[in-house]
Order: structure tokens, then C-alpha cells, then sequence
């Protein structure tokens, strides 16, 4: 599909859904790390969120040499892999958090942790619109635009699914 074709409406809700998106996540994110949640236990997850950033960060490697080899199908269906990794990621997340109580940082190296901690949440934030206009350029056909913006969106959003998993294997001793 092109952005000539594209109908101007459809393009128009497509992009404030995506800022209505960028603004609501992070807000409603913020808000249900609020909400506590006793009797359930789901401190079986944070392996599991770390090795979906894992596969995230391989699949976004894998989409980038799919496209450099114009295997456009495969890079499609990897990013939309990623885009649902993401997804899974974030409602894991926060039920995690929802369920179980903050583990401190207890290591020799804590001023390391919480950059990179902080890096991880400001870019997971940043990446958010980043990802869902880049993909909207591709899906509009406008591939010279999408370009341009993969440029940045790439790195940060692998930085963020590398990031979340070094977070994690610094965390995880910590862990009652």
C-alpha cells in the first residue's frame, strides 16, 4: 500500500491512536505499579520477561539481515514477531509488579544498575512511538520515511530488549 492510496482518515486515526498509545501505556503503566495484588504469585516471571527481551533483541538481529537480503515477508513477519514479544513482555511485567514487592539492588556495581536500569525505562518509553510510526511508514509504503526512522528506532529498541535482560541477570540474585 502506498501513502497515495492510503485513505487520509484511516492515516490520520492511525497516527493519534499511535500518540494516544505513547501517552496511555507509559500512564497506565504508572498507575498499576500502584495496584497491589496479594495471594497470587507470579514471581516465576521475571525469567520469563528476561528471555522474551532476549528473544527480542535475536529477532530484531534476525529482521535486520532479513531485509538487508530483501526478504522483505521475513522481516515483516520477525518485526510483527517482535511487536507481539513486546506486547507479551510489558503484560508480564506489570503483572509481576502488580503481585510482588520491589526487590532491592544489592550488589557491588549499583551505580552501573541503575544506569542502565534508568536508560532501560526512559528509551522503553521513547521506543514506544518510535516503533508503532516506523511500522506505520512501512505499512503506508512509505519506505523512504520508514527508513529514515529505523535508523533510530532500531538501536534503541534492541538496546531496550539487550538492556532488559542485563537488568535482569543483575537483579536476579536478589530475588527472595
Amino acid at each position: 500500500m502506498t501513502t497515495e492510496l492510503m485513505d487520509p482518515n484511516k492515516l490520520k486515526k492511525a497516527r493519534v491512536a499511535i500518540i494516544v498509545a505513547s501517552i496511555a501505556i507509559p500512564l497506565v503503566v504508572a498507575v498499576l505499579f500502584g495496584v497491589k495484588i496479594e495471594g497470587v504469585d507470579l514471581t516465576f516471571l521475571p525469567p520469563i520477561y528476561a528471555a522474551v527481551n532476549g528473544l527480542t533483541a535475536l529477532l530484531l538481529v534476525g529482521a535486520l539481515l532479513a531485509i538487508k537480503r530483501k526478504n522483505m515477508n521475513l522481516h515483516r513477519g520477525l518485526i510483527r514477531f517482535c511487536l507481539l514479544l513486546s506486547l507479551l513482555f510489558l503484560a508480564s511485567y506489570v503483572a509481576y509488579h502488580m503481585t510482588s514487592e520491589s526487590t532491592p539492588y544489592g550488589g557491588d556495581y549499583r551505580m552501573i544498575y541503575f544506569i542502565i536500569l534508568i536508560s532501560h525505562i526512559v528509551l522503553s518509553i521513547a521506543v514506544v512511538p518510535l516503533v508503532l510510526f516506523t511500522y506505520l511508514f512501512a505499512w503506508q509504503g512509505n519506505y523512504e520515511r520508514h527508513k529514515k526512522w529505523t535508523k533510530i528506532t532500531w538501536p534503541l529498541w534492541f538496546y531496550v530488549a539487550v538492556s532488559g535482560v542485563v537488568v535482569y541477570l543483575m537483579i536476579s540474585p536478589y530475588y527472595s
